[in-house]
């Protein structure tokens, strides 16, 4: 072989591995399998109140209901037991573009503690791991002046894996 075929066949490599790793790949997220697998147990639900940037007071919010977050992977979702009333809603769930928010838009008939009917429609993930969530709700605004009053309620959730029919 001579050099000029030598040349021309490691530029014709070079162009088809641009060619190979150019084509638009689709995005892939976990994120969705992680919602999805299992259902989610409340743990705890933090209450964080704030004037502008300084943290006013931190209240923990007992429940002795077992409260449930199951996402499904139709797009569907389901809270059991919210703010210890013994109902079961239901709703939509999706993510953000950025897949840093959750918009969860079921709805409740009366105004719930956290001050709305939609209590997780636009809620900040803060972790999302395989048996761990936070999520953030509230005055989730980025820009607030010294004088704003702000609440927001922070709910750990633990996994419960589903069981397996053997």
């Amino acid at each position: 072989m001579t050099n000029k075929n030598v040349y021309f066949l490691l530029a014709g490599v070079v162009v088809i591995s641009f060619f190979i790793n150019g084509c638009k790949k689709e995005k892939q997220s976990s994120i969705p399998g992680l919602l999805t697998y299992g259902t989610w147990r409340l743990g705890s639900v933090m209450e964080y109140k704030y004037l502008g940037d300084s943290q006013t007071s931190v209240d923990t919010l007992e429940c002795d209901s077992v409260q449930i977050f199951k996402f499904n992977d139709d797009k569907t979702c389901s809270y059991t037991n919210f703010d210890c009333n013994p109902t079961t809603m239901s709703g939509t769930w999706s993510l953000s573009d950025t897949k840093l928010y959750l918009f969860a838009d079921i709805t409740y008939p009366d105004i719930t503690s956290a001050g709305t009917k939609q209590p997780f429609i636009n809620s900040r993930i803060t972790n999302l791991g395989e048996f761990s969530m936070v999520l953030e709700t509230g005055d989730l605004q980025t820009y607030y002046t010294a004088n704003d009053k702000r609440t927001i309620r922070r709910y750990g959730f633990i996994r419960i894996k589903p069981t397996i029919a053997k």
